[in-house]
């Protein structure tokens, strides 16, 4: 097959960048990881630098040690953080960026910061809509 067939073939272009709207794509564990509600916060947080499971978790507002446990493992599994864990004793676990992860916090960050920008506007919006739906 020529190079040419191959990019001019949607279907052999989606299977080679995936195809996140498919329900069996791989890219939506990726995509669910990355951006469930502790990922995005543990991946920005972690643009600060190398962090300790505690550290983590008393920066993570609302976070149980299991959700946190759950999150810091699928980042990890799609090598988007490293874990070192360092023979002393209490244990210590220390969790930072791969250059992977590098990468997609940055993107994230500037989600957030947008949101963080926008939220005066956001609220503003919400708090309209609740007053339409009581003098409806």
């Amino acid at each position: 097959m020529s190079s040419t067939t191959e990019f001019s073939d949607p279907f052999s272009a989606a299977v080679r960048r995936g195809d996140v709207l498919s329900a069996d794509c791989p890219s939506r564990e990726v995509l669910k990881h990355m951006t469930s509600r502790w990922g995005v916060l543990v991946l920005v947080i972690l643009l600060g630098g190398m962090h300790r499971f505690s550290e983590l978790r008393r920066k993570i507002g609302g976070v149980s040690e299991k959700m946190l446990s759950q999150t810091l493992q699928g980042l990890e599994s799609d090598g988007l953080i490293n874990r070192k864990s360092l023979p002393v004793v209490p244990p210590h676990v220390e969790y930072s960026l791969s250059p992977l992860g590098q990468e997609a916090a940055q993107h994230l960050e500037v989600m957030v910061n947008w949101i963080e920008e926008k939220l005066p506007e956001i609220m503003s919006w919400r708090h309209s809509r609740e007053d339409d739906k009581t003098d409806g």
